[in-house]
């Protein structure tokens, strides 16, 4: 079977870390059958240097052409100083736009093996834990309007927070299968008590769970939340929220794993096509010196095979593969204290995990 990728290596130690997971998915296409085609685009700062603009028409269509999108990470000090319209960041937005990805899959999972990076309490951790946040990513106050204006007491700024119900019922149908092919618990995470955009959030979840009684459905504050995650995060299976707070709450999860180096996510909309992201950034500090940790974007790799190809055997040799090399011991840079005692680089832990597949 032959599958095409667009490719958005990006800035920073974005082109070493998809330069990775290109490996892995060739050693799996060898192993398995299938024919990976890759074709790279520019977004980010680097797009910026050649074109002029963060996100270039030729990136949008040949994303629009694939079968689905591996993205490293944009940004860096070197384009700090533009404005907000044409900063790097801004091309994160309008990809998420122009493929239609109103979902976010951020799994938070605490490998046994690096139980010891985790700031929580070893008593807190022991179990481990795995969960899974769904977060809305076209709707709320990221997108709402917004702008500057004369107020009482002088200057003032506003950003408009608002969600209709097919976005509310769409993004919740996708928390509620989720949970059904995990553990049937979900979490739905708002401010009701405070905000009106949280009411019709809550009332639209209620409706929803009647149709699947499977689920064990219950509501959470966004602020207790914030506590839970840090105090209990094995209670949570599957959470879903509002872009802002999933945005918040999907980084303080990634945290209290160990490092932010180790987690993947997927960006879906209504089709098969989707794009798969490490949640870190761009790292300037360390670019170009393959001290990266390319497994978030290995893992990342693993979940298009998964959610975009339906390549579940797949998927799980890679996942297997990642945790077989942590439980023998070797560690990039950002894990050092919980392995080995010399951190291996970006090329040799990719290496290892390609011997392990």
């Amino acid at each position: 079977m032959k599958y095409n990728i667009a490719l958005l290596r990006g800035d920073g130690i974005g082109p070493e870390i998809v330069d990775s997971a290109v490996l892995v998915l060739e050693k799996i296409g060898k192993k398995f059958g299938h024919d990976f085609c890759f074709t790279p685009y520019l977004i980010g700062g680097c797009a910026i240097d050649k074109t002029g603009e963060p996100l270039p028409a030729e990136t949008i269509d040949g994303c629009l052409a694939s079968d689905s999108v591996l993205l490293g990470a944009v940004g860096g000090p070197k384009w700090d100083n533009l404005s907000g319209d044409i900063r790097p960041e801004k091309a994160l937005l309008g990809i998420r736009a122009a493929l239609g990805l109103f979902t976010n899959l951020r799994p938070a999972k605490l490998y046994s093996s690096l139980k010891e990076a985790s700031p929580l309490r070893e008593d807190i951790v022991k179990e481990g834990f795995d969960l899974m946040i769904v977060r809305e990513l076209t709707g709320g106050i990221y997108f709402g309007e917004r702008g500057r204006r004369e107020g009482k007491y002088g200057a003032e700024a506003y950003d408009t927070e608002a969600y209709s119900r097919m976005e509310i019922e769409r993004i919740g149908r996708v928390a509620f299968e989720t949970a059904m092919k995990r553990k049937k618990r979900l979490v739905s995470i708002d401010k009701a008590n405070v905000l009106e955009t949280s009411r019709l959030w809550r009332e639209i979840m209620h409706e929803l769970s009647a149709d699947y009684p499977e689920v064990e459905y219950s509501d959470m504050l966004v602020d207790n939340a914030a506590m839970q995650l840090v105090k209990n995060p094995c209670q949570f299976d599957v959470i879903v929220t509002s872009n802002m707070f999933g945005d918040i709450l999907s980084d303080e999860a990634s945290q209290i794993t160990g490092s932010i180096g180790m987690l993947a996510s997927a960006s879906l909309g209504n089709t098969k096509r989707g794009l798969y992201e490490p949640i870190h950034g761009s790292a300037p500090d360390i670019a170009g010196q393959n001290k990266a940790n390319p497994i978030a974007t290995v893992l990342s790799a693993a979940m298009m095979l998964r959610y975009s190809f339906d390549l579940k055997e797949e998927a799980d040799c890679i996942e297997k593969a990642v945790d077989a090399v942590l439980e023998n011991g070797f560690r990039t840079a950002d894990l050092i204290g919980t392995g080995s005692a010399e951190a291996v680089s970006c090329s040799e832990m990719t290496e290892k995990i390609l011997e392990m597949i």
